[in-house]
């Protein structure tokens, strides 16, 4: 935490920092020998400002790090002098303030406000809400819902709210690009990437020739067949394969091709469809072909010729 930025709110940055530590208000002020009651009046905004030595034991319990940074005459004159965030990095930037407001405005029928490192949410389908066991579809109509669903959720399990939290910012911090190194000019291979993790995503497809295929001139038309598109397991229904194909179908549109097929079968025909691909009356069989594993000690037996 710096103060390198003119005058910060002491006590949203602190529920800020706590709600990434995963404490609550009691286990923070347990943990940095602050009562509960003065870290709850800081959190609020409520009296004088608090103590250095007290912001400085709360964040330290929290895992932060307090700075403090003396700006000098060089530094100031070069602010209005530096280099714009880029247009990502403001979105983000944005995105959080807007999150961190949306959670402030949250509260419970008794109007207070939630615990920050619940992460509270709206339900806004019964996908939303973790107590929907008892419909694992999610399509029973509302009038036939057997219990009362909330309108706000939140996971108590820490494990459940880490793993929603990484996957929110694989989501936000994903990048796409087709690689083009050491494949032949007909193979088209796309790559989803998380900085510093590498590879979570691809996607693969390759030209097909027409003339091959019909057995007859059919110009400079060009058509692609899709091999597959995978996904890391915990990072699926984030979006990441429809983002590949949308890739993919921008690519074409660049090198007017406009047709490719794809075989699935399954949850994956729904995926498909879902991104436009469309149901064609004519499929290729499905075809096994076995091959029985050779015995040679069996030539070595006495028997009569075949």
């Amino acid at each position: 935490m710096a103060a390198d930025k003119g005058a910060i709110d002491v006590g949203a940055t602190l529920r800020d920092l706590r709600r990434r530590a995963d404490l609550s208000q009691r286990e923070l002020a347990e943990q940095s020998g602050i009562p509960k009651s003065t870290l709850a009046r800081i959190e609020a905004g409520q009296g004088a400002g608090p103590a250095f030595r007290t912001v400085e034991r709360l964040v330290r319990a929290a895992g932060g790090e307090l700075v403090l940074k003396l700006p000098d005459a060089s530094s100031a004159a070069a602010v209005d002098e530096s280099p714009q965030a880029p247009d990502h990095e403001l979105r983000d930037e944005l995105r959080d303030e807007l999150r961190d407001e949306l959670r402030d405005e949250l509260r419970d029928e008794a109007g207070r406000r939630y615990p920050a490192h619940l992460d509270v949410r709206r339900v806004l389908t019964l996908k939303d809400w973790p107590g929907a066991w008892w419909v694992h579809s999610y399509t029973l109509p509302q009038r036939l819902w057997p219990v009362r669903v909330p309108e706000l959720t939140y996971d108590l399990d820490r494990t459940r709210r880490d793993t929603r939290r990484l996957r929110e910012q694989a989501r936000a911090q994903v990048r796409y690009r087709r690689v083009f190194e050491g494949l032949p000019s007909t193979s088209w291979h796309f790559l989803a990437e998380l900085p510093g993790a590498g590879p979570v995503g691809e996607l693969r497809a390759h030209e097909r020739s027409l003339d091959l295929l019909l057995g007859e001139d059919w110009g400079d038309r060009r058509e692609l067949v899709l091999e597959g598109v995978v996904v890391a397991p915990g990072l699926r229904t984030l979006g990441i394969a429809r983002q590949l194909i949308e890739l993919l179908a921008s690519e074409m549109a660049v090198a007017d091709i406009r047709t490719v097929h794809a075989i699935a079968d399954g949850g994956n025909v729904l995926f498909l469809l879902a991104c436009g691909f469309e149901l064609q009356a004519s499929r290729p069989s499905a075809l096994t072909l076995e091959v029985r594993p050779t015995r040679p000690w069996l030539s070595a037996a006495p028997g009569p010729p075949p």
